[in-house]
């Protein structure tokens, strides 16, 4: 399988403190992969690295086929990005929000209007367009953030803890956008969690970072084998000595039918 992210020694430090500690990993083009850990673990910090946020203290990395060290403006284009922490601007209404992003990525006028329809209307947001953001609740800004993020076509989809502070069922839709995408378009998903359940019903390889190492890697059943373990919440207990939080999303059939006719009419 082809490559679109490659890390080899990988390291952050801050002072003393070492955050990423000579990690390696690839992903592969169109795999939705997860970084599992509890908080503090380099997660967010791997992130910064790949999206040009944070210099690497050593080592490379590669997305898209670019440097991240020393083809910043190229590794931008290649990527959209949901962060932790909102990061629209709540005085704009969200066709707003989306017709800045395009400017700033430079998106033809004449592509951003049908871009920012398509979009929308994908998130289930169009019908709320002229609304002020700051009217949102939290998961349509969520939505919102994913949309914008999807702008400029990007080949890589960086989330990152994107549905902490969202109730439940907020989560499971969310989630059931993210996957629709990397169906209809083939894009490559990495996110970050502290929910097992994200992690194992959602990706399709793991990786349990701890420390700021890779302690493991693999789909669920891997891990499970490597650990000689029946389950990942007792799979990540073995190699990390320590318990996650863990809500279950709805996978059942009924859910997954709903989530089916919701894509079939947007379509038409």
């Amino acid at each position: 399988m082809e490559s679109i992210i490659s890390v080899k020694k990988a390291v952050k430090k801050f002072g003393d403190f070492v955050a990423v500690n000579e990690i390696d990993f690839e992903v592969f083009k169109g795999e939705i992969f997860a970084f599992l850990g509890p908080n503090g673990a380099g997660k967010s910090t791997t992130i910064k690295m790949l999206t040009t946020l944070l210099k690497p203290t050593s080592g490379s990395l590669f997305l898209a086929g670019h440097d991240v060290t020393k083809e910043q403006d190229l590794v931008r284009k290649s990527f959209g990005i949901v962060f932790q922490d909102p990061s629209l601007d709540d005085e704009l209404t969200a066709h707003e929000n989306m017709r800045l992003h395009g400017v700033l990525y430079g998106i033809p006028k004449k592509e951003v209007n049908p871009r920012t329809e398509e979009l929308l209307k994908l998130v289930d947001l169009w019908d709320r367009r002229d609304s002020i953001v700051k009217t949102y609740s939290g998961g349509m800004k969520r939505r919102l953030e994913i949309a914008r993020g999807l702008m400029h076509h990007p080949k890589v989809m960086f989330l990152d803890e994107p549905t902490l502070g969202l109730d439940a069922q907020t989560r499971n839709m969310l989630w059931n956008y993210i996957k629709e995408l990397n169906k209809l378009e083939g894009m490559t998903i990495f996110f970050t969690t502290h929910y097992l359940g994200e992690a194992e019903l959602v990706a399709q390889r793991i990786a349990i970072i701890d420390h700021g190492k890779i302690v493991a890697m693999g789909t669920t059943e891997e891990l499970k084998q490597q650990t000689g373990t029946n389950d990942l919440e007792s799979a990540y207990l073995a190699l990390t000595g320590k318990e996650v939080r863990d809500e279950v999303l709805d996978t059942s059939e009924g859910n997954k039918e709903r989530l089916r006719n919701v894509m079939k009419n947007r379509k038409h």
